[in-house]
């Protein structure tokens, strides 16, 4: 199994530290959380299609996870729309997208092994507390990659249904894609008992 969605680039998000588009991310969050302002969502909006731009990575390349999020998205717009208002409902679903689009970015312009490695230093600390960094720090990567990931297999199912004629029907679409879940669920628990995370960390 591989978690590899990392596209090679030249480019300067791609030289950027993985430190450094980690703390971007975690910033963008908190200022989308206490400022959600139309304003705010605008210029948020801008600059994160700036960065996709800046990183060369193509429109194309992110088909698969705008369908993925139009599957998530609309219903709880539709949701939020219907019991808290449209104007409460664009806020929220923008904001909720803006955040899974930068952390895709993440993904896509920083390699795993960074990742795991930044994220281990900068929760080593917590070690003093009975945590484990090096649990936690997988723990967060993978939530990071999980979303491209699964825009990737949305592709891969839809291309493989549509062989066969199916590409509209739902079902056809969605077994397919809870049996990838399942199957990396479980490589990815003995992943981590072979790297004994259940075991005390030596951090």
């Amino acid at each position: 199994m591989s978690l590899g969605l990392y596209l090679h680039r030249d480019s300067p998000v791609h030289t950027a530290s993985a430190g450094a588009k980690m703390a971007g991310l975690l910033g963008a969050g908190l200022g989308l959380l206490l400022f959600p302002s139309p304003p705010v969502l605008g210029t948020a909006l801008a600059a994160t299609l700036g960065l996709f731009a800046l990183a060369r990575i193509h429109p194309r390349e992110l088909a698969p996870m705008a369908r993925l999020l139009a599957w998530m998205l609309v219903p709880l717009f539709l949701l939020h729309g219907w019991l808290a208002g449209w104007d409460t409902a664009v806020q929220t679903v923008l904001r909720l997208a803006l955040l899974l689009l930068l952390a895709t970015l993440v993904s896509l312009t920083t390699r795993a092994s960074d990742q795991l490695e930044t994220l281990q230093r900068a929760l080593r600390p917590l070690a003093r507390f009975g945590v484990s960094p090096a649990r936690l720090s997988l723990m967060l990567s993978l939530t990071l990659r999980f979303i491209p990931l699964m825009a990737t297999w949305v592709r891969e199912v839809r291309e493989a249904q549509s062989v066969r004629g199916l590409e509209r029907d739902p079902l056809a679409l969605l077994v397919p894609l809870l049996v990838k879940t399942l199957r990396t669920a479980d490589a990815l628990a003995e992943a981590i008992d072979a790297r004994c995370f259940d075991s005390e960390d030596p951090s």
